[in-house]
């Protein structure tokens, strides 16, 4: 089996979704013994963001620039990254109510018609089914469907949706909120996450 551990924080070491991510990666680890684990980090080495260039690259035209060439390259490595991958472990916290845009940047990347998706006459159909993702989401307040404001949270439900879109029903989400809110909750929200993760190898 193989696993595809992406972290996004700019944190570095301080960041929730980078530890939260890594244990769960162990957890993996424990359960699937043999795991073959690649790693990328978006933070310090992200994919470039889409240009009109990309888009003419993927419709077939021969990138003239060489840093293009380069970039197209990395955004293909990403996608064959995924699509070999039968467990994906996202460290994603919420950076203004959205996920960060490295983040983005490379779920751009894996949105490639004939590959993780394709149109019907019946509509979109997700081709990238059969994996399991799981999501170590960091939030600074709280943001769930009880709270006064869900509405605003742009992270979770777009993975969801977007994860969705490409066949994969198997999403999990390991979160820990509440985490600006001062050391004690920011704590109890850790130590509640890692239960969590716990529970997965058991």
């Amino acid at each position: 089996m193989k696993l595809l551990h992406v972290d996004s924080s700019i944190l570095g070491p301080g960041s929730v979704s980078r530890q939260l991510s890594a244990e769960i990666v162990a957890a993996e680890s424990r359960l699937h013994q043999g795991l073959e684990v690649v790693y990328r980090d978006l933070g310090r080495e992200p994919v470039g963001h889409l240009s009109g260039a990309h888009l003419a690259a993927g419709q077939g035209a021969v990138p003239e620039a060489q840093p293009l060439r380069q970039d197209v390259a990395a955004g293909q490595a990403a996608l064959e990254e995924f699509l070999a991958a039968d467990i994906v472990v996202v460290g994603a916290p919420m950076y203004n109510f959205a996920i960060p845009s490295q983040l983005k940047a490379w779920i751009d990347r894996l949105a490639v018609a004939g590959k993780t998706f394709r149109y019907t006459d019946k509509g979109s159909e997700g081709l990238a089914g059969g994996k399991k993702v799981i999501i170590a989401s960091s939030r600074g307040g709280f943001y769930g469907p009880q709270t006064p404001i869900a509405f605003l949270d742009h992270q979770e439900t777009y993975l969801r949706n977007i994860f969705g879109f490409f066949g994969i029903t198997d999403v999990t989400f390991i979160r820990a909120e509440g985490i600006a809110l001062g050391p004690d909750q920011r704590a109890k929200s850790i130590e509640a996450a890692q239960s969590t993760i716990a529970g997965l190898a058991a």
